[in-house]
């Protein structure tokens, strides 16, 4: 697993989230076809800039946490968008440049 899949498992499965080994693995899907979304058609350049960017990456993020499993409370799972929303907003500044593949 890629450390920034492992980011948003992170994210998506600490503190307070207790699931087991099968909803463990689905998570990490969902972690890993968040990603994938968002780098091929959402995380464009200067995407923080825009207000229909950042509404975009807001809303695919919702809709693909939405097939986490159903051990996440409604509240648990609104907490959850909007933590990788920040995470991803902090992250990714867009056209592929990322913390994860930022060179020193």
């Amino acid at each position: 697993m890629l450390p920034e899949e492992l980011a948003i498992v992170d994210l998506l499965t600490k503190p307070d989230i207790i699931l087991t080994d099968k909803e463990k693995l689905e998570v990490k899907k969902v972690a890993k076809a968040l990603l994938e979304t968002l780098k091929q058609e959402k995380l464009v350049l200067d995407w923080r800039r825009r207000q229909q960017s950042k509404a975009a990456v807001k809303v695919a993020i919702e809709e693909i946490l939405d097939q986490l499993p159903e051990s996440y409370p409604t509240d648990a799972y609104q907490r959850k968008c909007e933590e990788v929303y920040q995470h991803v907003y902090e992250s990714y500044s867009g056209a592929g440049r990322s913390i994860y593949n930022a060179t020193a």
